[in-house]
């Protein structure tokens, strides 16, 4: 469940409801008559890995803990498709939703769902295995090429006076058919790659490149012991040998327990009432919550089938607080699991661990309510309607309704958020984002809800100016950001994962306040925060990006990778004679990380890029082909792919692939777009005015495609038309500062002086510093004066 491709994802994948697989694997060839009810059985491919030893094995010496973990959700993540395990009811009903019916079918034994496959041809599919079971199962399907696929129709499993016992789709919003990438045969939701490691144990997805299939192998279903304890082998030896036995640390891969002998306790002094930490460090604290991780982040693999017991970040690259998937306030919004909301938090700082809260065997909490807050969290101080000012025992009175909003997933999901952040509801409406108080008193507005909060306590607040201000700043491009996100970037004050995200959306190319953040995160003690700030150096001509030499060789593996990304441009011969042979070991290590996924499109445009900078044309070509016969009309692919073979002097061979482009999507704006430009290149501007005004009417709220157009219709003499475009364009968005210099400049061309001063001091208005804006605006002064005051 923690996959991600960053950019890869399709805008609907967050529209409506999705299965567990968030974005997932390359459709493959299907071979559909042994699928059907007459045809052969597929059975699930169990088998021992080296190391493991098996759940079973473990019960034997930790009854208690075994007990506890067969009733968790974790032992039930995945199942074989047995009479036991199938919670839906497959007697033989028909559903539908009006764009998507299905039959649920049971032929002895197993359990068959009718509905349309590949090629849209409605079949029988048996299923394979059952997918969770609270508070939803999903079932599987297994196709001859070893890809697991998720059928669309979940079984709602909560009781039937909560609405449950029924089935449902998971996107009734979208009318998916066979070939769309997110229909349940298509790429975007393939088992193995997106959902398989976090719902077994001792996976090996065994990706075969060559064939484009799947070999995919597993110790058990779900999520056993040596899931989070490792490969329990060794321990096992150790166990049955007896104290003796000459095994270091009892042969555990991954020591979880906590021997330092601390507590958290409450001080008599301390008038907050919150607990602190008495005793020596915690010794697994920071193994604790990177154990959960992988499972519990939306982050992009970037070895494979890692072992539990690696640190988070030498095995996995974490989404940021990206637009669309966190708030800007960092609420989350799309689905990205626990970990980047914990991350962001007060108790992460302070040393709370996910078992502090949550017996990591059953997976339940360690009190119900608010008593597993009052473990750090004084009753009397907080647990008080002078604390939450609503009246004793109602929803308002329970910590998590106000610390912990939920969102609902996949229609019937609700996850609380991790920050434990405060109302805020005056930061929520100033950047758009929901209010947690307005979500349970319906009818009033978000300013009342912030009177409340000053009526209780007082109008400043400690996270004031609130962090979020800067951060929609910065997602807006507004004037001002750069400074803003610079003091959040180096403020180590914050949570690195605020940190990392401020880095991320520094404008480029940079400004003073954001190159000083850029140099001065470089060195930051966090590894996120560094692997942030070296992505950041893309952004700069690669003869200003040897600041990445010295990272090459850092402790995190996603450091080292960030810096030889950085470094992709460079060739080795400006590179210290001593960084070299880091370098490539670097590399090597990027190029690994790009090919965990290599049977994803995106994966293989990143790789076609990474090789094509290093000048490596043969191996850039084959990587755009890989990425097209996974996935033959894959926007990036083919963008991208026009991209290098015009670099390479091959414009006909460009305008071919955004020809192709267009077709296979006509109504994304940025194919059309990318063919203009290449168009105008080629000296056929007049041609490239078709698809600029198509790329514009697709995408009202991008400027440059109208500002394009408009420079494209002023070369043409058209000069009218050019200022329309301009006028309309900053109608719709009155910042687009290279629409206000065009604009000013055309209407200098036309000696409308007064009405191009306008537009240049708006321009300069943007961003006094504008060197540009100024200059030009110094021009148009100059000839003013020499053809009269502006009129009133």
């Amino acid at each position: 469940m923690a996959r991600d491709l960053s950019g890869a994802t399709s805008a609907r994948r967050h529209s409506g409801l999705q299965g567990l697989c968030l974005a997932a694997a390359i459709a493959l060839p299907f071979l559909l008559a042994s699928l059907l009810t007459g045809g052969a059985r597929l059975v699930a491919t169990e088998g021992a890995r080296t190391g493991f030893a098996g759940s079973a094995t473990c019960a034997s010496c930790h009854a208690p803990q075994a007990e506890a973990w067969r009733a968790s959700d974790h032992a039930r993540a995945m199942a074989a498709a047995a009479p036991r395990n199938v919670l839906g009811d497959f007697s033989g009903q028909t559903v539908t939703d009006g764009r998507h019916t299905a039959t649920f079918l049971r032929d002895g034994d197993r359990v068959l769902i009718r509905t349309d496959g590949p090629g849209g041809i409605v079949a029988d599919f048996p299923v394979s295995e059952t997918f969770g079971v609270d508070p939803l199962q999903q079932y599987l399907v297994l196709f001859p090429d070893g890809r697991r696929q998720p059928l669309p129709w979940a079984w709602d499993s909560r009781p039937r006076e909560e609405g449950g016992q029924r089935w449902f789709h998971l996107m009734p919003q979208e009318a998916l058919r066979a070939g769309d990438p997110l229909h349940w045969t298509g790429r975007d939701q393939t088992w193995n790659f997106m959902c398989a490691s976090c719902h077994t144990t001792g996976l090996e997805r065994g990706y075969d490149v060559a064939r484009d299939a799947y070999a995919t192998r597993w110790t058990e279903h779900g999520v056993g012991c040596e899931s989070c304890h490792g490969p329990g082998a060794a321990h096992v030896a150790w166990a049955r040998g007896g104290a003796g036995t000459d095994v270091s640390g009892r042969g555990l891969a991954v020591a979880l327990r906590d021997a330092s002998g601390g507590a958290w306790r409450f001080h008599a002094d301390d008038p907050r009432g919150i607990a602190h930490w008495d005793g020596p460090p915690r010794q697994t604290a920071a193994m604790q919550v990177e154990t959960c991780a992988p499972c519990h982040a939306r982050a992009r693999p970037i070895v494979a089938d890692p072992l539990p017991g690696a640190r988070f970040l030498d095995t996995h690259a974490p989404m940021l607080l990206q637009r669309g998937e966190y708030q800007a306030n960092g609420r989350i919004q799309g689905e990205v699991f626990e970990w980047g909301s914990f991350a962001q938090s007060r108790m992460q700082r302070a040393g709370v661990v996910c078992a502090d809260c949550h017996d990591p065997h059953s997976g339940r909490l360690r009190a119900e309510g608010n008593a597993v807050c009052a473990q750090c969290h004084l009753p009397t101080r907080f647990d008080t309607a002078a604390h939450h000012h609503h009246p004793e025992g109602s929803p308002g009175a329970q910590c998590a309704s106000c610390h912990m909003p939920a969102s609902t997933y996949m229609g019937v999901d609700r996850r609380r958020d991790h920050a434990f952040s405060l109302p805020r509801p005056d930061v929520a409406a100033a950047v758009g984002a929901p209010d947690v108080c307005t979500s349970c008193h319906q009818g009033r507005s978000a300013g009342w809800a912030a009177e409340r909060i000053v009526e209780w306590f007082g109008p400043r607040r400690r996270d004031d100016p609130h962090w979020a201000l800067a951060i929609q700043a910065g997602r807006d491009g507004r004037p001002g950001a750069d400074a803003a996100l610079a003091a959040i970037a180096t403020d180590r004050a914050h949570p690195a994962i605020l940190r990392a995200t401020a880095v991320s959306l520094l404008p480029m190319p940079p400004s003073q306040a954001s190159a000083g953040a850029i140099g001065a995160t470089l060195l930051d003690p966090e590894p996120l925060v560094r692997a942030t700030a070296l992505r950041a150096l893309e952004g700069l001509d690669p003869r200003n990006r040897l600041h990445a030499v010295r990272f090459l060789s850092d402790e995190f593996r996603l450091v080292r990778i960030e810096a030889a990304r950085a470094l992709a441009p460079v060739p080795l011969e400006a590179m210290p004679a001593a960084a070299r042979p880091a370098f490539q070991r670097a590399w090597e290590e990027l190029l690994a990380s790009e090919r965990v996924a290599a049977e994803r499109p995106e994966a293989q445009v990143n790789l076609a890029a990474l090789l094509a900078a290093r000048g490596d044309v043969t191996g850039a070509e084959a990587a755009y082909r890989a990425a097209l016969a996974r996935d033959p009309d894959n926007l990036a692919a083919l963008v991208n792919l026009a991209d290098f073979e015009a670099r390479r002097g091959r414009p006909e061979a460009a305008e071919e692939a955004l020809r192709r482009a267009v077709a296979a999507h006509p109504r994304e704006a940025e194919p059309h777009f990318a063919l203009a430009l290449a168009l105008a290149r080629r000296g056929r501007t007049t041609e490239a005015l078709a698809p600029l005004a198509a790329a514009a009417a697709l995408r009202p709220d991008e400027p440059r495609y109208d500002y394009v157009r408009a420079i494209a219709l002023n070369d043409l003499g058209r000069r009218e038309e050019a200022v329309g475009v301009l006028r309309g364009n900053l109608a719709r968005n009155p910042r687009h500062r290279e629409s206000l210099i065009a604009l000013a400049t055309i209407e200098r061309d036309r000696a409308n002086f007064a009405e191009a001063e306008r537009q240049a001091q708006a321009a300069l208005a943007l961003n006094p510093n504008d060197r540009e804006a100024a200059a030009l605006l110094q021009q148009l002064r100059g000839l003013r004066q020499r053809t009269g005051p502006l009129p009133r």
